[in-house]
């Protein structure tokens, strides 16, 4: 080991259960990289050293005394989203102001009780809508990674950003992060590192600010499949305080991971194969399958017909859901509140001065597919569609264990390349929406760099609650890829 920044997640765990390795040191060597870093990589927006090291001296006394839970003492970073006790907590928006919560999210408070350190919250788009981020009202995030021959500035995707960029650039272990339309999956990709998005209702949603109430998922993203894994196994479990949440046991994610693919069957939809797509998405996807296949996994040739209606479908779901989870932010009992001469003139003076240009756009193409005159044509017809991309899977699974696909269209883009075109910063979702709207799993793995040195993912599919599968199939491709670059901007001791 050269360094502490070397360290996986599973790796700094096992030492620290041996003694060999200290939980403040630990966490003091993070905070200092957030301190040298973040000045200029913008990934967290508020940083709890003084809590985090409190928590690394109790994971200290825990680990003398052979207490060790699945986390204990291990630093994390939390995505801005989910609502932590006595810590501010904005969805990167200035609606909320200096909302500090008086509860905690279940996934936090899982974590907790698991051990594990809050190095503090993590930057994203704001209310998790972008694929950038760089719509946060507390500035962008850079993307530790940097194309040849460059310093400019590249993205590191949206809307979990702040929690990729943490981990790539060594400034966390691993982060919470939540995904409503690929917002794991994208910055993982982007970032050269781990994410999923588990089935819909395995993470609880309870305490964690509402985007698109029937597509957000919490999940983790880290720098190794396994890491991802244990993570998860900490976030998941049934809570009756979420009424989506699924009442069914936790498995041991990160055993699965270990299982091989000799035997299964590895779906490739040939719908994912779009116009114009980069040669080198493509020769990745195909170097992806024959990794499979010496593996010992089959792949066949599959058919999911309506996924050329995800994307527009997607656009009218997520929005019209979030025009109404964000009716709440109006001023009045929490959060920013400008004045007005009635209370009219205050809602609408606050939402203007609260609310950024995106989300503005989203809450405005949100009411008008749920307005008299147009649920039918757009928010009904979306809703008939989403159910046939769902019973498109659901067919798939008769025939194949998983699905193999490209994470995201391209690497990472420049700061400034999309800013002013909302279409094609949508169409960076174009191979993720659809789990979100299936409510099944999605793993995006590290697999290889583009012709410029940033990296690219390949995206691993699975059926509802078998994320096992996904995490075997991920864990394969991890192996065969071997992927060891490293981001130009990252700690090091």
């Amino acid at each position: 080991m050269d360094s502490i920044f070397d360290l996986t997640l599973a790796e700094a765990r096992d030492l620290l259960v041996k003694r060999d390795l200290s939980a403040v040191e630990l966490t003091r060597t993070y905070l200092s990289a957030v301190e040298a870093l973040n000045p200029r990589i913008n990934a967290y927006i508020t940083v709890t050293a003084e809590a985090a090291l409190e928590q690394a001296k109790a994971a200290e006394a825990a680990l003398a005394k052979g207490e060790a839970k699945p986390l204990t003492g291990i630093p994390l970073a939390i995505k801005d989203l989910f609502c932590t006790t006595g810590i501010r907590t904005t969805a990167a928006s200035k609606i909320l102001g200096n909302f500090v919560p008086p509860y905690e999210s279940t996934v936090t408070a899982n974590l907790l009780r698991d051990g594990a350190v809050f190095l503090g919250k993590a930057n994203l788009d704001e209310f998790a809508m972008g694929s950038s981020n760089a719509t946060s009202a507390f500035g962008g995030v850079e993307n530790p990674w940097k194309r040849q021959n460059s310093d400019a500035a590249l993205v590191p995707g949206g809307s979990s950003g702040g929690s990729a960029a943490a981990v790539a650039a060594r400034m966390a272990l691993g982060a919470t992060a939540t995904d409503t339309g690929g917002s794991i999956r994208q910055p993982a990709a982007f970032c050269g590192i781990a994410g999923i998005k588990p089935t819909y209702g395995r993470v609880s949603r309870f305490g964690t600010v509402a985007f698109a109430s029937s597509l957000d998922q919490a999940g983790p993203v880290a720098r190794t499949v396994e890491d991802c894994a244990i993570l998860l196994g900490s976030m998941s479990g049934f809570d009756p305080k979420d009424s989506t949440s699924a009442d069914m046991p936790v498995p041991d994610f990160a055993a699965a991971c270990k299982r091989g693919v000799k035997g299964l069957r590895i779906g490739i939809p040939k719908e994912y194969r779009l116009p114009g797509m980069p040669a080198e998405i493509e020769a990745l996807w195909q170097q992806g399958i024959a990794w499979l296949k010496e593996a010992g996994a089959e792949t066949v040739d599959i058919s999911l017909p309506h996924t050329q209606y995800a994307l527009p479908t997607y656009y009218i779901v997520a929005p019209a859901e979030a025009s109404s989870n964000l009716a709440r932010y109006d001023g009045v009992r929490f959060g920013l509140r400008e004045d007005g001469v009635d209370l009219k003139d205050l809602y609408e003076r606050t939402r203007r001065a609260g609310f950024g240009e995106e989300v503005r756009r989203r809450i405005m193409i949100g009411t008008y597919v749920l307005s008299a005159g147009y649920y039918d044509a757009y928010y009904l017809k979306a809703q008939k569609i989403r159910t046939l991309i769902k019973r498109d899977f659901d067919e798939a699974w008769g025939k194949v264990d998983a699905i193999l696909t490209p994470a995201t269209p391209s690497a990472a883009f420049g700061r400034d390349e999309k800013r002013d075109d909302p279409v094609a910063m949508y169409l960076n979702d174009v191979f993720t929406v659809t789990a979100n709207l299936a409510g099944i799993p999605g793993l995006s793995v590290p697999a290889g760099l583009d012709a410029q040195g940033l990296p690219l993912g390949l995206q691993v599919l699975g059926k509802s609650f078998d994320e096992e599968t996904v995490f075997a199939v991920g864990r394969a491709i991890e192996q065969a890829a071997k992927f060891t670059a490293t981001p130009a901007l990252k700690a090091a001791a």
